[in-house]
């Protein structure tokens, strides 16, 4: 069973920065995503990355503010986050999938995180 723990998450005012860590046990390199999900709202995607790193992926409103990293040494993935808006208030998740794309579906992933609460306030 692989596990995957996310941390990083917090408090933050508006235009503030976070940056979230995720790592995956065991000696498999993953494809990872970030997604996250707000109070009465469905999961989203955020941003994904290839296993090897080459490839990622973001949501609109994350382009130019997210930027999804990993570190393949450590197994881990980051998600630094920007200028941080209230919208952006959410419980995100990491996750990971066998194959090697950085994929948008959170149905494409195997393994998932508990989550860590983000807090963005106005």
């Amino acid at each position: 069973q692989v596990h995957v723990v996310e941390s990083g998450g917090g408090l933050v005012q508006a235009g503030g920065s976070l940056r979230l860590s995720c790592a995956a046990s065991g000696r498999s390199t993953y494809a990872m995503g970030w997604f996250r999900q707000a109070p009465g709202k469905e999961r989203e995607f955020v941003a994904a990355i290839s296993r090897s790193g080459g490839s990622t992926n973001y949501k609109d409103s994350a382009k130019g503010r997210f930027t999804i990293s990993r570190d393949n040494a450590l197994n881990t993935v980051y998600l630094q986050m920007n200028n941080l808006k209230p919208e952006d208030t959410a419980v995100y998740y990491c996750a990971a999938r066998r194959g090697i794309g950085a994929l948008t579906s959170e149905y494409a992933y195997d393994y998932w995180g508990q989550g860590t609460q983000v807090t963005v306030s106005s």
